[in-house]
């Protein structure tokens, strides 16, 4: 079965020849994918013929007559630029033209679009990033929300630690992910309102059996492999997210330096490069390129805007391996599974009211 990707060429900080380079690349590697090239068709033919790959059967571009800037407004992506390459790209999801979208545009505007056009899952009220980390186990720290919602209530926390959940059950085969909430320390008492009060969620699934709640982990825990899953508001994720990424490169350029220093460095660099290449590859941060919008009816990657060909192909391979492993359907049904019921968070809620009352 050949595995269709719709791309939006246009988004990120490089656009075309970044994500077209990044296509070919891929394609040139994995003959049972085609891909759906959104963009500017003078500009995306352009870039085909460098690489010879115009009119190549892997390769169809759908042509879009606008581009949602990186600064553009959520408003103005969602409501004025309808023909966008980001907009026409997650319609070809809708659709059933494409199975999967990967895109390195703007963060909000690609949430928003896909929200409105491909609508979220059942029980689910916002749609959250979750892509991976290194850690000390040699598995992935899957961690969530990464930038999609700045303010959270417990709900959504709740939420987004089950399709976490979901997600590594498929994509790992683990039955019982552990999951984290990730606070300021360990101890029930610490933390704001919003995480003791997301904490009495969890431990209340897990005491049904529904979720494997580990507890409060710090963010020393995120890189010891403490648990399978880390659970945090978008806020904190991304800076997170964005911290780890700049400590790897400063590392990397630290070490590269000190080595390149002296002859006797340089001897010292050769003798050990293998083990060198083992932990640049650990700590590079395009290695984990691509987050899932998890909680939409559809498959979309968010790709750092600042990727190169290298980092995007990486998250082309996670919206790959998203669809070659079934993903939407295992979530949906886990999702089935572990969401609270409609009436039973209305009558959560009014026992909750009636409680106050009383009180």
């Amino acid at each position: 079965m050949t595995i269709k990707i719709s791309i939006d060429c246009m988004g990120g900080d490089h656009g075309p020849a970044v994500t077209v380079a990044a296509a070919v690349s891929f394609a040139s590697r994995q003959s049972d994918v085609s891909f759906l090239l959104v963009g500017n068709e003078e500009i995306l033919n352009a870039e085909l013929r460098k690489y010879s790959y115009l009119n190549h059967p892997q390769m169809t571009v759908v042509h879009a007559s606008e581009t949602v800037e990186m600064d553009d407004p959520i408003e103005i992506a969602l409501r004025k630029k309808k023909d966008s390459s980001m907009r026409v790209a997650i319609t070809k999801v809708k659709d059933g033209e494409a199975q999967a979208c990967v895109s390195a545009g703007n963060t909000g505007a690609l949430m928003a679009i896909s929200r409105y056009v491909l609508k979220t899952m059942a029980g689910v009220d916002r749609p959250a990033i979750c892509s991976i980390l290194p850690n000390q186990k040699k598995m992935p720290t899957y961690m969530l929300d990464l930038g999609a919602n700045v303010d959270c209530e417990p709900q959504h926390l709740h939420q987004f630690a089950i399709m976490g959940s979901a997600l590594v059950s498929a994509l790992e085969g683990k039955a019982r992910p552990t999951v984290g909430l990730l606070n300021v320390g360990e101890e029930d008492i610490k933390g704001n309102d919003v995480v003791k009060r997301t904490a009495q969620l969890l431990r209340a699934d897990h005491e049904r059996g529904l979720l494997n709640f580990y507890g409060n982990i710090e963010g020393n825990d995120i890189f010891k492999g403490t648990t399978d899953i880390v659970v945090c508001d978008g806020f904190v994720g991304n800076v997170t997210l964005k911290a780890v990424e700049g400590l790897g490169r400063f590392v990397k350029t630290t070490m590269t330096e000190a080595f390149k220093s002296n002859p006797l460095n340089i001897l010292g660099a050769l003798i050990a490069r293998g083990a060198l290449k083992r932990i640049s590859t650990t700590m590079n941060p395009s290695n984990y390129n691509g987050g899932s919008l998890l909680g939409l009816r559809g498959i979309v990657i968010k790709s750092h805007g600042s990727a190169d060909k290298y980092s995007y192909e990486w998250a082309i391979q996670r919206a790959f391996d998203a669809v070659k492993n079934d993903v939407m359907s295992r979530i949906s049904t886990s999702l089935a599974e572990l969401m609270p019921a409609p009436e039973e968070a209305s009558g959560s809620a009014s026992n909750s009211m009636t409680s106050q009352e009383n009180a």
